[in-house]
This record gives structure tokens, C-alpha cells and sequence, in this order.
């Protein structure tokens, strides 16, 4: 972490912040700083960490609805609708009609970008694991339990007590 960074967000070692504010801006500025390496990476395809994220979603979810992606993001039903446009325009994701429900549409890879996700990954996995490199495999193993335990909501299998 820059000096920079450490100073205006009273990150470093001598920070008078609780635990809690000091993790939650730690997070803020990790999650920030990898936003922008993925995108640094993705930005010569035209393609953003957000809908990069977007399609690994729906490749996991198979046909989702945007209701379904939404959540499956984190985010509200509106960013993800801005996010299927412009993957829809690149030609790597399509929208069609649910055949069970009619009123409803679902999100569908298109071979394009299925080809396209395929050839990336291990590239991206190498730079990732470059990201990480300052880590050990216990550390970063422990980092992944830790941040789990944060992301998996009171009262849900898995999580933790408060």
C-alpha cells in the first residue's frame, strides 16, 4: 500500500481507527485497487471487471434472470441492467425470452463469448496470483477463510456467529 494511501485513509501502522473502520477501509482500497488492475487488463477487449464479473456469473448460473444476476453481483437490478446492455451490444451475452415464463428473460452466454471467456483464464489466473504474490500459501489460505467468513451473512450455513 502506497504512503499516500496509508495517510489519507489513517491506514498504517499507527492508525487511531477501531479494527472494524481500519478492516472496512483496508477492504475498500484492496477491492478498489483489484477493480482497477482487472479492468487495466480487460480495457484492450473493451470489456470491464464489472462485466467480466457479470458473465462468470451468468456462466455459473446457467440462464439466470437479472434478478437472479443482480444478486449474484451484489448489486441492484439497474446496474445490472446497464451491465447486460453493453455485453449484449459486445455480442457476448443475449437476452431471450424464459420458455417456462414468458414475462420473464433470461441471460444467455453467447459462443462468442464463451470462446472469449475460455482463452482468458489462464492469463488472468497468472496475473491474480501475481496480486497475491506478497502472501503465503497458509496466508492466502487464511485471507480466503477470513474474508469467507465476512461475506457469509449471519444465521447462513457457514456463517459465523456475530
Amino acid at each position: 500500500m502506497s504512503q499516500p494511501e496509508q495517510t489519507l485513509f489513517d491506514l498504517g501502522p499507527g492508525s487511531e481507527l477501531t479494527p472494524a473502520v481500519r478492516a472496512f477501509r483496508l477492504a475498500l482500497v484492496l477491492g478498489r485497487r483489484m477493480q482497477y488492475l482487472m479492468d487495466d487488463r480487460l480495457r484492450a477487449d473493451g470489456l470491464t471487471t464489472q462485466q467480466a464479473a457479470l458473465l462468470t456469473a451468468v456462466r455459473a448460473l446457467g440462464t439466470p434472470a437479472l434478478t437472479e444476476a443482480a444478486a449474484a453481483l451484489g448489486t441492484t437490478h439497474q446496474n445490472a441492467a446497464q451491465l447486460v446492455a453493453a455485453l449484449e451490444r459486445k455480442g457476448m451475452l443475449r437476452v431471450e425470452p424464459d420458455p417456462a415464463d414468458k414475462r420473464r428473460r433470461r441471460l444467455v452466454p453467447t459462443e462468442s463469448g464463451a470462446r472469449y471467456w475460455s482463452e482468458r483464464d489462464s492469463g488472468d489466473e497468472a496475473a491474480v496470483a501475481e496480486w497475491f504474490a506478497a502472501l503465503t500459501p497458509d496466508e492466502l489460505d487464511r485471507w480466503c477463510t477470513l474474508t469467507g467468513k465476512i461475506l457469509t451473512p449471519p444465521g447462513r450455513p457457514g456463517s459465523h456467529s456475530p
